[in-house]
């Protein structure tokens, strides 16, 4: 049975006016206040950094669409960046961040700084390392990543050029990514939020100015990549040691905390980054599909991601030092109420942009890459891949908020376990979803065929998997609990939502008879203003909450 919070284990965390109780609303504690400034801060930059990589995306789309050069500059790319969210932002985030923010609290801004330069030693040393060992032996890793491009000698060929280009970017971003981890522990997010707008600009530039002067476009492509790891990793250390918390590497020694932090983080690998290793197995399935089906999945992936990363990883990143330090302070019940407002800032914002993704996949993948190489065709068949994913996306987002509970915990073997179970489904579901391009031409024929659909598809329906086994362990464990408002506000969001996919199916094809940048404008516009009116007027959102931010400003 669900256990409600009530309203004075609110004012318990934070005293407040008898008046706002009175009304039965849970008031804005100073926590939650903090952390909905984290999570605009964060998604703010966030929403920077995508709007600058729709315009480096719509630039390649132009220029290449969905080629083979598209095809392998994608793959390569992939490479560094599924290593960056496994031992990056994914595994090393999960149990550095805890231990860091705990340490700061309790014994002080010196042992946080020691313990963040062992992490920054010994993670240096295996990093470089790996990346030696991956120049090396790129073939094979692509043979193992791209199975399907072996069959097109000339684009394997280019795709491991590409990757070797790029590999180095791992290593640079990773490091970032500790430092990024040392920021939010101090509750610093802008540096480490912002430093991704660097990798768009250098993309942007190098496809424009380096273009002429490489083999493809690929390759100006694949340098920007690299040249933007040195400027963000530069950033990084300039914000720490403004931050007050200057690092230093010393000789790399596998000290306690250190053997502590790599056990954590070796379930954390799948765990922290379920989502991430999922694209991995749909790129290997893509591989064996049609030419240009890795492109239209890359196109589809950037479109969904914007809400992703503005919301889902801007709650996790703000909600993983918050609860660390409640669950570490002994304060359950505030690490409970803050997971609640985190679920319930997270679906107010991610359920309309999935039905609005789904209902308005087409116009919004013609608009926003529509020209050059990238012809209708292409657009149409990238929307069909854009509204599978979309599915999924409040999936996606609840994911990234729940992990956190775990985390906070350092509780990694329950991710790992989930995450094990749903890297399994995915495979399953992809290989039942395009079983007719993969079994043996005699039987292919009678055997499902989604082609560039199914991919995305079974990545959605295994994050529902993943987010609803984790609800429910978690549920168990008593670390979470639902709240009264959260189960009051949820329907009327989903309600809200509802009215605003109505809205916008029967607007869409009048606005965009006036041209299909006024169309797209136009149907985003109606849409936040359908949605906003009848979340408030639903009571799906608490309306004094705007109001108290607002006069805080």
């Amino acid at each position: 049975m669900t256990t409600e919070i009530p309203a004075a284990v609110y004012s318990a965390i934070e005293p407040v006016p008898d008046v706002a109780l009175a009304h039965g609303h849970a008031p804005l504690t100073t926590r939650h206040r903090g952390m909905l400034r984290s999570v605009m801060t964060v998604g703010g930059w966030t929403m920077v950094s995508r709007v600058l990589g729709f315009l480096r995306d719509m630039l390649m789309a132009a220029m290449v669409g969905a080629d083979p050069v598209a095809d392998a500059f994608f793959m390569a790319n992939k490479l560094p960046n599924l290593f960056r969210r496994l031992f990056g932002e994914g595994a090393f985030n999960a149990a550095f961040v805890p231990e860091f923010s705990g340490l700061l609290a309790t014994d002080g801004p010196d042992a946080a700084r020691r313990f963040a330069q062992e992490a920054i030693s010994v993670m240096a040393f295996w990093l470089g390392g790996l990346m030696i060992v991956g120049e090396i032996f790129m073939p094979q890793i692509m043979h193992v990543l791209a199975p399907g491009y072996a069959a097109t000698p000339d684009k394997f060929a280019l795709t491991v050029d590409l990757a070797r280009i790029t590999f180095p970017y791992l290593m640079l971003i990773c490091l970032a990514a500790l430092l990024s981890g040392a920021l939010n522990g101090m509750e610093h997010f802008a540096a480490a939020a912002a430093a991704p707008v660097l990798y768009n600009l250098f993309a942007i530039a190098a496809l424009i100015g380096l273009t002429p002067f490489v083999p493809t476009v690929g390759h100006a492509a694949a340098w920007g990549v690299s040249a933007s790891g040195v400027v963000q990793l530069g950033l990084l250390v300039w914000a720490v040691h403004r931050a007050g918390m200057p690092l230093r590497i010393p000789r790399p020694r596998l000290t306690p905390a250190m053997k502590v932090l790599l056990r954590r983080m070796a379930p954390g690998l799948v765990g922290a980054s379920a989502a991430q290793l999922n694209q991995a197995v749909d790129l290997i399935i893509a591989s064996l599909l049609p030419a240009g089906t890795v492109s239209l999945l890359y196109y589809a992936d950037r479109i969904q991601q914007l809400p992703l990363g503005v919301i889902g990883i801007a709650v996790g990143t703000a909600l993983l030092p918050m609860l660390s330090r409640q669950v570490r302070g002994g304060d359950e019940t505030a690490a409970l109420a803050s997971l609640n407002r985190a679920i319930e800032y997270a679906l107010f914002l991610t359920l309309p942009a999935a039905l609005a993704l789904t209902i308005s996949a087409f116009p919004i993948m013609w608009v926003l890459f529509g020209r050059g190489a990238f012809d209708i065709e292409t657009a149409r068949l990238a929307s069909q891949s854009l509204a599978a994913y979309a599915i999924g996306l409040p999936a996606f987002v609840l994911v990234k908020v729940l992990a956190p509970a775990a985390f906070a915990r350092g509780d990694t073997a329950l991710p790992v376990k989930i995450g094990m179970v749903t890297l399994a489904v995915n495979f399953l579901l992809n290989i039942a979803f395009n079983a007719g391009a993969l079994a043996p031409a005699s039987i292919a024929g009678s055997l499902p065929l989604l082609k560039h659909v199914g991919p995305a598809l079974a990545t959605s329906l295994a994050s529902m998997f993943n987010v609803i086994v984790l609800g429910i362990a978690l549920h168990r464990r008593r670390h979470l609990v639902a709240d009264s408002n959260l189960l009051r506000r949820l329907p009327r969001m989903g309600l809200a939502a509802a009215l605003m996919g109505v809205t916008l199916w029967f607007a869409e094809q009048p606005l965009f008879h006036f041209g299909r940048w006024f169309g797209l404008i136009s149907l985003v516009t109606l849409g936040v203003l359908v949605y906003g009116i009848a979340a408030l007027l639903l009571g799906a959102f608490d309306a004094s909450i705007l109001r108290r931010l607002s006069r805080r400003r």
